[in-house]
């Protein structure tokens, strides 16, 4: 146990102080489409993570996860790979957009008329939104905007699930916390990141390189996910996961 409290705090706590410079470095290193890339890599696998890791709250049967596992993840590689070759490597042009949206819906179409024929309809939802969670990459004419749309599904999503462990954790413990502390926290979190974000478009230099705050700060978010949401870890399972399923 004591073995397992020093690993948590190493990866809680020290780690993540480091980080922001190790990032920071990376990003000092190689130029912005390296980086850029990096980002969007990172972006795709954490938020494709948690669609799965969603679908696999709402059913115990192993041969449905692991048809949710196969395709939330193939169709969200696909849309990297067609990201990649619209923006970063731009292969894919605006004649080719209709039949690339034609063939992307006729895969989401065909998968999800397998998932109810096989599992009914009443875990359909779950799944399609890890399914179609990339899709604006195939229409948008940029890239961050593709992001954007994927990360506030998966943004309301993570809203949900620490509003209910937040709620269930207040049952057992008195506490003076209120709803518009949680609700304040995040208002003035996304307002500062957006800020930040905006001067990204900025044509002065020293403004432009502030966008290098919220992209440090979503990776350092996705880092810390995949350690407070490790439900392999049995204090996660019973202090997180435990008023999920509650």
């Amino acid at each position: 146990m004591k073995n397992s409290f020093l690993n948590s705090e190493f990866n809680l706590v020290k780690f993540p102080i480091f980080f922001p410079l190790i990032y920071g470095f990376i990003l000092y290193l190689f130029p912005q489409f390296e980086t850029y890339l990096l980002f969007f890599a990172a972006n795709v696998f954490h938020v494709t993570r948690q669609s799965f890791g969603v679908c696999k709250l709402y059913t115990n049967k192993k041969i449905e996860i692991n048809f949710q596992e196969i395709f939330i993840y193939s169709i969200n590689i696909l849309f990297f790979i067609i990201g990649y070759f619209r923006f970063y490597l731009p292969v894919i042009n605006a004649e080719n957009l209709l039949l690339l949206n034609i063939v992307v819906l006729s895969i989401i179409l065909i998968s999800s008329i397998i998932y109810i024929y096989k599992f009914q309809l009443s875990n359909i939802y779950p799944f399609l939104s890890g399914v179609i969670i990339f899709y604006p990459i195939c229409f948008v004419n940029n890239p961050v905007h593709a992001i954007i749309m994927g990360v506030t599904m998966h943004y309301t999503q993570y809203l949900y699930l620490t509003h209910k462990v937040h709620k269930g954790r207040k049952k057992n413990r008195s506490t003076n916390n209120s709803r518009y502390s949680y609700l304040g926290t995040i208002i003035i979190y996304s307002t500062l990141m957006a800020s930040f974000s905006l001067f990204g478009k900025s044509s002065n230099e020293m403004f432009n390189i502030l966008i290098m705050i919220p992209i440090i700060g979503q990776m350092l978010h996705f880092y810390l996910d995949s350690q407070l949401w490790k439900f392999s870890n049995p204090h996660n399972r019973e202090h997180v996961l435990n008023y999920i399923k509650n």
